[in-house]
Parts: C-alpha cells; structure tokens; sequence
C-alpha cells in the first residue's frame, strides 16, 4: 500500500516510521529546510530525537496534488489550526484521507468531521480518523499500541486497518466519528486538569475522581453532539483519558503541572516545545457545551484558569465547593 502521512511533526513521524515497516510510505513536510535535514541526518531532532528514520522511508516537500497521485491514502498529521487548509488542498484529489488532530477548531469550534463537512460539502464520503491513547515516542519505538479508525464508510475503516495494524499497533474500527473525535477533543482539556492536581500534591484520590468525572463530562457532551454513549468506554474515551489525563509525556498535562507550580500560561505552552490543543480546545468546549445545556464544572474550572479568571487553588476549591449530585453521566 502507498501512504501518504503529512505533517512530520512527533506524531505524524511516529506513524510513519510503524507503517513504513510494512508498506511504501512517504512522508511531507511543508519546510523545505526540514526535508532535507531529515535525508541528511534521518532523525527528527526537533519532535522525535532517538528514533532513526528507516531507508524505507521517502521524505518529500513541495506541492501535495502532485505527491497525492498514485497513493492509496493520505494521512493528515498537521495540529487542528491547519487541518481547513489542508482538506481544502486534499479533497479535490480524490483519494481516501484521515487525520490524527485532536480537538476542536479554534474560530469556528468545529470537530474535524464538522470540519470536512464545511469544505467538501458532502462531496467527499472517503475520509476517517484515526485516534486512541498513543504516546509518538513508543509508536515509533515499536511498543504495543492500540488505536480506533473511526468513519461511516465501512471501506475507510477497512483501510486504515489495512494500513496500520500490526505485530505492534493493534487497530480497532468504529463507525462513530463523532464520539471518537469527543473524546480525543475533550480528554486533553481534563488532562490539564489533572496535572494540576498533580502539581498541587492534592493526591491519587483527587486525581481519580477527576478522571471519572471527567468521563462522564466527555460522555454528556459526545451524547448530546450525536455520539453513543459506549464509544466513550473504548480507546478514544478512557483510554485516551487515562493516558494523556497520567502519562509523563503528556503536553496537556504538563501544562497543568507548570500552571500549578506558578508559571503564566504563556511560559507554560512556550517551553513545551509543541502544540498542547487542550490550551486551545478548551473555550470551545466550553461553549459547545453551555450552547446544548451540558454541564462541564471540570471544562469549566480549566477555562477560568486559563483565562486567569481564578488561581490554581481557586479553581480546586471552586469543583470541590459544588452542591452533592448523583453518580453517573
């Protein structure tokens, strides 16, 4: 199979290295400068130093149509802010694509699907996404993985099987696109949440009720966007929660830890180094639920905190001090 992955950031590699050990993959880099730095040294100092870039591996910039010819999939690896752009440049061709963004479009506030529904104007059927808990670093290292490739069209699903899953990476199919693009979304925002309860030393017990509660925040919105409420208990739900809500090498989370031991927001997403779309998610979570009547106290402290509405301890005190509920989404 030839594929195509655009975007040669940590992820975007990571996938392209696993799926170059089974097909013909080439990867895409806007950056000229980027390419050929790539050829001459075959690492990706930048966003993934250590993992070696295999011969097997084409490295490419210049002008998508023409690389689009002859591919049988294209594999957006770009940040949510340039996915319009590049549906925009890759729907005319033709060829089945999927993205691995997580989030929601900062100015308009959509969902990738939302998103491609805009530009193709329902002229398009052959896209999905491809999502699940995935640190780019073990992907690339060969560590055992699990992903879901959601789409409504049974042969994208059957695709992206094809196309990734191995001794390694295991993946599985959903036809909902919506609930697997909440999760991926949503989790990130809660995953600040729990870095500042980590960083606040407020305990395991705090950091497992975050967790849980956060899932059913996840759930209530996904639900009411049009997703199945057992989406949310796969890999794009909990496990993504999970990983990204505990995980040492989550951005998201690292943003809650600086944030809790002092530092601006700004200083926190400038020495990251990468893109944390939970920093950017977030309004719009926020808004999407207000506008459908869901309540998201956990979204809704996260927000405050980092539109400098309430301090770390503040925002604690703010989800503790709420009136007793019932268990459940």
């Amino acid at each position: 199979m030839k594929i195509a992955v655009l975007g040669a950031g940590a992820w975007g590699t990571a996938l392209a290295v696993n799926a170059s050990r089974h097909h013909q993959v080439t990867l895409w880099a806007r950056d000229a400068a980027q390419v050929a730095q790539l050829r001459t040294e075959r690492v990706n100092a930048r966003y993934l130093p250590g993992t070696v870039l295999p011969p097997s591996l084409a490295l490419q910039d210049g002008a998508l149509p023409a690389l689009c010819q002859g591919q049988d999939l294209l594999v957006i690896a770009t940040p949510m802010a340039a996915l319009r752009a590049m549906l925009g440049t890759l729907v005319p061709t033709g060829v089945p694509l999927a993205w691995l963004c997580k989030g929601f479009e900062a100015d308009a506030g959509l969902l990738g699907h939302e998103i491609h529904h805009a530009v193709a104007a329902a002229g398009h059927a052959g896209f999905g996404v491809l999502s699940g808990p995935s640190f780019a670093q073990e992907v690339a290292a060969g560590q055992p993985t699990a992903l879901v490739a959601a789409s409504a069209d049974a042969a994208v699903r059957d695709l992206l099987v094809r196309a990734f899953h191995g001794p390694a990476l295991r993946v599985y199919s959903s036809d909902d696109v919506v609930g697997v693009e909440v999760g991926g979304a949503v989790k990130n925002v809660l995953a600040i949440a729990t870095g500042l309860c980590d960083g606040l030393a407020l305990g395991l017990n705090a950091r497992a009720a975050l967790v849980t509660r956060g899932l059913a925040e996840m759930t209530r919105l996904g639900v009411a966007l049009g997703a199945r409420a057992e989406t949310f208990m796969g890999l794009s739900g909990l496990g993504d929660l999970v990983l990204t809500a505990t995980g040492d090498l989550s951005r998201n989370r690292k943003v809650g830890l600086l944030l809790a031991q002092g530092q601006s927001l700004a200083q926190a997403v400038a020495s990251l180094g990468h893109v944390a779309e939970g920093v950017y998610s977030a309004r719009t979570v926020v808004q999407r639920a207000r506008a459908l009547g869901v309540a998201m106290p956990i979204a809704e402290g996260v927000l405050a905190l980092l539109d400098g509405q309430m301090r770390p301890d503040q925002a604690v005190a703010a989800l503790m001090g709420r009136e007793p509920a019932a268990d459940g989404i």
